[in-house]
């Protein structure tokens, strides 16, 4: 038996709108982007969406929109992809990490204020993993110090905040449709807001600079090509109509493991939901016992043809980010800790009850391995 890591749920109805994009023969800037930003729109209760070709490209666009700049300090999370802190760096931006929560492995709200500084200009929680972050306490740091949030809901689509969907309660938020999230456009993301300035320049960003004169060679700002195909939007459509069903399928998929784990008694930590969040299901992560050689652990699986990964590696750590900042061991315990602990298991919308029970028999003939 093979079971991989992830795999997108796509159906018929998808194939059917890419197959409307190419029989139309409008491939770029039709009608199915639109469509699909008007869905996101509904969906998040935000006025304005700008659909785009990664999460990556929005995040930078809305630290742009927001007129953060070189010399500038946001405050965020060092266990996160990268991403999150890679565009603040592209305008000079400096991410100013804060450790995380134990349970939620988001960021510790606790630990916020104390890294305000005049040079602060915003906020960027990351709902990591499909858990939504405190925003409450975020708005009220924000508030009080005059700082914009900008939500990294890229694993969080579907996920709530109380009443809040997340990535709807900052200036700016952003989803991504990698082929591992809950949805998925192929590539893509998506930038969401209620302003309307944010929304006019993040238009213009994304597709060269251009003025919205309809003269397409004219140029309001030095921009990116970072467009949404039609055929990613025509995916993207025919996911979000099924929206519903597939966090459906994937929070009883993660029902699943959390009472299979309990079966077999297994001595990990199995993800924590915040009385406030409503989990939206993006990968199932468990937290091996300390001292557990989790390398051995993924490679025993292997052998039984189970993919696993290490989600995350810390991003001060990171090569490029020890060089710039000098960032050293020790520095932001807790995420470290987490970092060399966490392990993501095989979980996507179609995980059949029997593969689960496969992954789980063979996680813990490895664990009892481990422990002798």
């Amino acid at each position: 038996m093979f079971i991989p890591l992830s795999k997108p749920d796509l159906s018929d109805l998808e194939k059917k709108y890419v197959q409307d994009v190419l029989n139309s023969g409008l491939l770029s800037g039709g009608p199915k982007q639109k469509q699909f930003e008007d869905m996101i729109c509904q969906y998040t209760g935000r006025k304005y969406a700008v659909a785009m070709n990664s999460g990556t490209s929005a995040l930078h666009v809305a630290v742009k929109a927001l007129g953060l700049k070189a010399g500038d300090e946001v405050i965020t999370t060092p266990y996160s992809f990268i991403a999150s802190s890679n565009c603040l760096l592209y305008e000079g931006v400096k991410p100013v990490f804060v450790d995380i929560d134990y349970q939620t492995l988001n960021i510790d709200t606790t630990l916020i204020e104390m890294k305000v500084t005049a040079r602060t200009k915003a906020i960027l929680p990351v709902h990591v993993f499909g858990q939504t972050c405190d925003m409450d306490a975020v708005r009220m740091i924000a508030e009080k110090y005059n700082l914009f949030v900008i939500e990294d809901a890229c694993e969080a689509l579907g996920a709530d905040w109380g009443k809040d969907k997340a990535g709807a309660m900052g200036d700016v938020g952003v989803y991504a449709f990698y082929p591992n999230k809950q949805i998925t456009t192929g590539e893509g993301g998506v930038l969401v807001t209620n302003s309307k300035q944010i929304y006019q320049y993040a238009l213009s960003m994304r597709n060269q600079g251009r003025s919205d004169n309809n003269d397409e060679l004219q140029h309001l700002y030095i921009g990116y090509n970072y467009r949404m195909s039609e055929m990613q939007a025509a995916i993207g459509v025919g996911q979000m109509e099924r929206l519903t069903e597939i966090l459906s399928k994937r929070e009883q998929a993660a029902i699943r493991y959390l009472s299979l784990i309990k079966e077999y008694k297994l001595p990990v930590q199995t993800p924590f939901i915040h009385p406030m969040c409503n989990m939206s299901w993006f990968v199932f992560i468990v937290t091996l016992p300390v001292g557990t050689d989790r390398t051995e652990t993924m490679l025993t699986l292997q052998k039984n043809g189970i993919q696993t990964k290490p989600y995350f590696p810390v991003i001060h750590l990171q090569k490029c980010y020890r060089d710039i900042f000098a960032y050293s061991k020790g520095d932001f315990p807790v995420s470290e800790q987490i970092s060399l602990r966490t392990l993501a298991i095989p979980f996507h919308s179609n995980i059949t009850l029997l593969e689960q029970q496969y992954v789980i028999r063979h996680l813990a003939d490895a664990l009892e391995d481990a422990a002798c």
